[in-house]
């Protein structure tokens, strides 16, 4: 009788403890995900600490594609020799600059095309070897050797700006119409990539940041570069991976943020130096230095929410066109880490647009809806 009472008890117990334990696991899996970092103010400048591992898992985001502009299309309008840049309108129209052909073709949301902005030449109206093209409430600017030109969204030609001199690259033209660029300074002391900003007359403004200028006698393919886009608020985001940090300018060029992560980094392979020489010019060949690791990330792309999408040079397994895009919110959280195929080229509206090949090798630019799965 003994036996038994105490063999009910211990069913009493155990029972007791599953449900205890089930009670508890089921708490834990309704807890929100917690964010391991740390937020400080130092002098006026946020500083954002970013753990490893991100806030949510990879399941947070989702993309659908919805559209196709170009491939393997007989039409002429549909047609593209070499897609630098693109942007898209506050209406939805999308804006492709197609470099080689010096001219800028329009879209509408439903992907028809609309007409074609800009010829080659240097008269007004026509384009002079274009690399960027930026837009704003008002203008389309399409950045040029040695200039500037504006058009309506409407592809009426309105004048030419001259660049001043300046050896510029990376144009864009922010909501009051000032223009950030980066220009090559070739100073014997200090040979850099200098972020500027000037207004619409071509004063300066502001000098932002800076990274090096390529070193030619100890040439390293895979040297960091700076790169840097202007956000919703005008601020400008920049990033220079030598180290795991972007720094957030505000409009007037004070520094107001640094989002600084933690991260293991990526060697780089024998074949991707292999890859490098065999593309380089004769007289560079014996001049090249390979470092151990990859820089901290490779670029950057905003969102008109605020999120800041950095691609790393994590590849997702063997796929060798598929990285590891890592996801920080406006507070600058590192909140996901994302594999993308796919070259994102900017975000607006909830759609991601991006330069792609199709299977014979042409390019199109896609749009994607971009859905995100946390609170």
């Amino acid at each position: 009788m003994k036996g038994t009472k105490m063999k009910n008890k211990t069913r009493i117990i155990s029972v007791t403890s599953f449900l205890l334990v089930s009670i508890l696991i089921m708490s834990y899996g309704e807890q929100k995900a917690e964010w391991k970092g740390k937020i400080e103010n130092e002098d006026g400048v946020i500083i954002v600490q970013n753990p490893k591992k991100p806030l949510y898992s990879e399941d947070v985001f989702d993309l659908q594609e919805e559209l196709a502009i170009g491939g393997a299309d007989e039409r002429e309008e549909y047609m593209f020799s070499g897609i630098r840049s693109v942007d898209v309108s506050e209406d939805d129209k999308i804006y492709i600059l197609d470099y080689k052909r010096a001219h800028v073709k329009v879209f509408d949301r439903d992907g028809k095309y609309v007409m074609t902005i800009g010829r080659l030449g240097q008269g007004p109206g026509e384009l002079n070897r274009p690399t960027t093209i930026s837009l704003n409430q008002k203008e389309l600017m399409v950045h040029e050797f040695g200039r500037f030109s504006f058009f309506s969204h409407d592809g009426e030609f309105l004048r030419h700006l001259s660049a001043k001199e300046s050896l510029s690259f990376n144009a864009r033209i922010d909501s009051q119409g000032n223009i950030v660029l980066t220009e090559g300074i070739r100073d014997p002391d200090n040979p850099r990539y200098q972020v500027k900003k000037f207004d619409n007359d071509m004063n300066l403004v502001a000098e932002i940041d800076s990274s090096p200028l390529p070193d030619v006698q100890r040439f390293n393919p895979f040297m960091a570069v700076g790169h840097w886009l202007i956000d919703k608020d005008d601020n400008i985001v920049f990033g220079y991976p030598e180290t795991y940090e972007i720094k957030v300018y505000a409009p007037s060029g004070q520094l107001i943020k640094k989002i600084i992560k933690k991260y293991d980094p990526v060697d780089i392979t024998e074949d991707e130096k292999k890859e490098q020489i065999e593309d380089l010019p004769p007289q560079i060949k014996d001049r090249v230095v390979f470092p151990k690791h990859h820089p901290a990330f490779y670029r950057l792309c905003l969102d008109d929410e605020g999120r800041i999408f950095v691609q790393t040079w994590e590849k997702v397994g063997e796929e060798e066109d598929m990285y590891y895009h890592d996801v920080f919110d406006p507070e600058g959280r590192y909140i996901a880490k994302v594999p993308l195929r796919l070259r994102p080229m900017t975000c607006k509206r909830g759609r991601l647009y991006s330069i792609e090949e199709d299977e014979e090798g042409y390019q199109v630019v896609k749009r994607y809806k971009v859905t995100w799965k946390y609170d």
